[in-house]
């Protein structure tokens, strides 16, 4: 690389370079984890039709890969390829260098251990099963200190040192995204840990789901949308080569969705056990949502005005359309798909699966395949190497993300159809969940054939780009640019202009002056400020929409007959967690005839209160699991592990061999029991040097589990091929365990109330049972034809 050169700077100017070298590095991990996003993405998708690919290893399940998906393609795929945007067009708009060379690179290689990190980790089923939240504490710790401190510290010191006072719109969602996703990462991810690779969140059940969904759609909003906003404001104009059609549509753009989008959260939660006002304040704040998003959409396609013939020749062009209409289609999607008549049929189906691959293939695919095309002649000084492979790219992309796209529309209507299906008797049209399965089997071939077009598109695109890269210069010539630092700049405060109105109020003069938004220029030259009311605009949104639903102890109403789980059921979800069964099971039934005649009573909100993390799920490959304790004995559920078509035929559920072969860790059970302890969950039995008792309880009820099952059998477990093996010890047992525990509590006799006055030190929820007056009364259980009458 050569240098910059040695003369001096003319008077009152100083001369600088940018580090192209950076961006180099992010757009080469673009590509490498697109592929591998791609890849894993691919192989799930082949699973679900054929789940016998697994090839009976544990680490390759649907279960295991899918949050191994969803992070390379996410964090791995768009979050590189925001961060070569964002270090590309940040100093060139700010005119300065980045700050610091050094925190680039501790941000480029942090980030890219923190992925690997991903990688080595989820497949082993080390997960907290949080959407988009799945990596475990170590790593949030990682993720927070290279987002914040090297790659937020970097960016705002180069705001700081700028040499351009006014900040330009993609600035602005930069700022966004950085601040934003920081508060949601951190109080998120706050959790007690039980060993290096395993921990409890500090929520619990409704207010668990509250916090993963204002976390998870606004990871969506500030990750996947703000960025991505940001590098469309710099970069179509770039390639169009025409300004952008409205400022004024920028700045309502910009605030009105920052504002807006932290309160859509609860729109992923309707008909559950979150409280009535808070799904609709996430309906209601979701529709507002098309205002700013469409404002987005046609802010972006009319900056093309008088440039549109240019799109029929130039690929990049074509990329960033498509990529803004798929923005378009999503953002129309989405508030449609929060109104709760039609959640009701989208909900937990391959709707939503349709729906979020359009956003993150159509939308964020498409642009960044568009930034790079664009950036690759620039970043390696030649010309791209051919304009026909990436017009091959793009029409082999756009083939495959329609076929993926409508396949998955096709396939969660017709679950959404056929599972609120009844006759006119009143009896369900379809009682077996396995009867949906087969019947959106072809849709998962052709969606197995729209992502292999997607993938093989990529392919290209990469073959493309190294090409180019083959073709750089034996050295880049380094740039150097002048221009005269901040403080020396001629500096014009804005002053209000004056109203052209006649004949009106003042008041309507007013009103017409502050339409200019001229007060808003004066915020573009303040980073600090911009910064602060962005983070203002954030924190407010999220404290009205969260802290109701901590402090009002009415939304969560307690029950008497709920209480924690045994050590062995304990152990037997962390079990649950880890081979990725909330993947395809939910344990939320709703409030609907079909859902309550096809699984039972519909969930109540004090069910969860010791559900650390809350397991509702948002997808159902198979039934929902929220009733499940006693509706199959011991035997059946082992059986159903070791091979799940024999027991239901046209099952897509993959064997679990392993599970009756590896042991329990008994061991780390007074680990786990503590750190409940520490979460409020009241295990008194084992205070103090009596926590080593919760392993002997454990071994007790596994042992009687194992012996259930050789009576129900009328012999000992026999693998496959003939090998006895005793199941006492074993990990299913404390999966059996568990499921058989769920949805039990609601019909349990509640223990008769203690005539002593709680002690200071109880339980928040208990001490509400016998001490709050003013508190709503507990729910007490129910028999089942009490349950039945209340559904009458």
């Amino acid at each position: 690389m050569t240098t910059p050169q040695s003369e001096e700077a003319a008077p009152g100017l100083e001369r600088f370079s940018y580090d192209d070298a950076i961006v180099r590095m992010f757009v080469t991990a673009t590509l490498v984890w697109a592929v591998v996003g791609f890849l894993v993405g691919l192989i799930i998708a082949a699973e679900l039709p054929m789940p016998w690919l697994n090839g009976g290893l544990e680490w390759i399940t649907f279960g295991r890969l899918r949050p191994l998906h969803t992070n390379a393609v996410i964090f791995a795929f768009a979050g590189n390829a925001i961060f070569a945007a964002i270090y590309y067009s940040t100093q060139r708009l700010c005119k300065a260098r980045m700050f610091s060379d050094t925190l680039s690179r501790l941000h480029f290689w942090g980030w890219q251990l923190i992925i690997v990190s991903a990688a080595l980790t989820l497949p082993f089923g080390i997960t907290q099963s949080k959407e988009y939240a799945e990596l475990e504490w170590p790593i949030d710790i990682a993720i927070a200190l290279v987002w914040a401190g090297f790659f937020g510290v970097n960016f705002f010191m180069t705001l700081i040192k700028r040499r351009e006072r006014h900040m330009y719109v993609a600035l602005w969602f930069y700022i966004a995204t950085i601040v934003t996703v920081a508060v949601l990462h951190i109080f998120n991810n706050l959790v007690v840990p039980a060993g290096l690779f395993k921990s409890y969140p500090i929520y619990a059940g409704v207010q668990d789901a509250m916090m993963q969904w204002w976390y998870g759609h606004n990871a969506v909003a500030f990750f996947l949308t703000t960025p991505f906003l940001g590098l469309m404001y710099y970069f179509l104009p770039k390639a169009a080569d025409r300004p952008v059609f409205s400022y004024r549509l920028s700045i309502l753009h910009f605030w009105s969705l920052v504002f807006i989008y932290i309160w859509a959260g609860p729109h992923h939660l309707h008909y559950t056990a979150v409280p009535e006002w808070a799904q609709s304040l996430g309906m209601v704040f979701s529709l507002m949502l098309w205002m700013p998003s469409w404002g987005g959409m046609i802010n972006g396609l009319l900056t093309l005005r008088g440039a549109w013939h240019k799109v029929t020749g130039d690929p990049v062009l074509k990329f960033f359309v498509v990529a803004i209409t798929f923005y378009g289609m999503s953002t129309f999607e989405g508030p449609m798909l929060s109104i709760k008549a039609v959640n009701s049929l989208s909900h937990y189906t391959d709707w939503g699966i349709g729906h979020v691959h359009a956003g993150a293939l159509g939308w964020n695919g498409f642009m960044a395949f568009g930034m790079i095309y664009w950036l690759a002649p620039r970043l390696y000084q030649t010309k791209l190497h051919s304009q026909g492979l990436a017009n091959l790219h793009f029409w082999t992309a756009t083939i495959g993300i329609l076929l993926y796209v409508v396949s998955m529309y096709v396939a969660g209507l017709t679950q959404g159809l056929m599972w609120r299906g009844v006759t006119e008797s009143g009896q369900l049209a379809y009682p077996d969940f396995v009867q949906t399965t087969r019947a959106i089997i072809p849709m998962y071939f052709i969606r197995l054939l729209g992502g292999t077009l997607y993938l093989g598109g990529t392919l290209v695109g990469c073959w493309n780009i190294y090409r180019t890269w083959a073709a750089r210069p034996a050295e880049y010539e380094e740039q150097v640019h002048e221009a005269p630092a901040l403080s020396d700049l001629d500096f014009a405060p804005e002053t209000a202009p004056e109203s052209d109105l006649e004949m009106v109020t003042d008041y309507a003069k007013k009103i017409d002056v502050w339409s200019t938004f001229w007060w808003h220029r004066v915020w573009e030259r303040l980073p600090v400020k911009f910064t602060v009311m962005t983070t203002l605009a954030v924190a407010t949104a999220s404290l009205l929409e969260l802290v109701p639903t901590f402090v009002i102890r009415s939304n969560v109403p307690t029950i008497a007959s709920v209480k924690p789980y045994t050590p062995l059921e304990l152990t037997g979800r962390d079990i649950y967690i880890s081979e990725g069964c909330y993947n395809c099971h939910s344990q939320m039934i709703r409030p609907m005839v079909a859902e309550t005649k096809r699984y039972g009573e519909f969930s109540k909100p004090g069910e969860s209160v010791y559900d650390h993390p809350f397991q509702w799920g948002s997808r159902r490959i198979g039934p929902d699991l929220a009733r499940e304790g006693g509706k199959q004995n011991n035997q059946w559920h082992v059986l159903h592990f070791q091979d799940p078509a024999r027991m239901n035929e046209g099952s897509v559920m993959p064997k679990y061999p392993w599970l009756m072969k590896k042991k329990i860790d008994f061991e780390s059970i007074p680990v786990r029991i503590a750190a409940m302890q520490t979460l409020g969950v009241p295990y008194d039995q084992y205070e103090g040097d009596d926590r080593d008792q919760s392993v002997d309880d454990a071994k007790t009820q596994a042992k009687q589990i194992a012996a259930d099952f050789v009576q129900q059998n009328a012999g000992p477990y026999r693998t496959l091929d003939g090998k006895e093996i005793d199941l006492s010890d074993k990990r299913v047992v404390a999966l059996v365990a568990y499921l058989q525990r769920l949805g039990t509590d609601l019909f349990a006799a509640p223990e008769a109330p203690s005539s002593e006055a709680p002690s200071s030190d109880a339980p928040a929820a208990q001490v509400e049972e016998v001490a709050d007056e003013d508190a709503a009364p507990p729910t007490t259980a129910m028999t089942k034809p009490q349950s039945e009458e209340l559904n009458r």
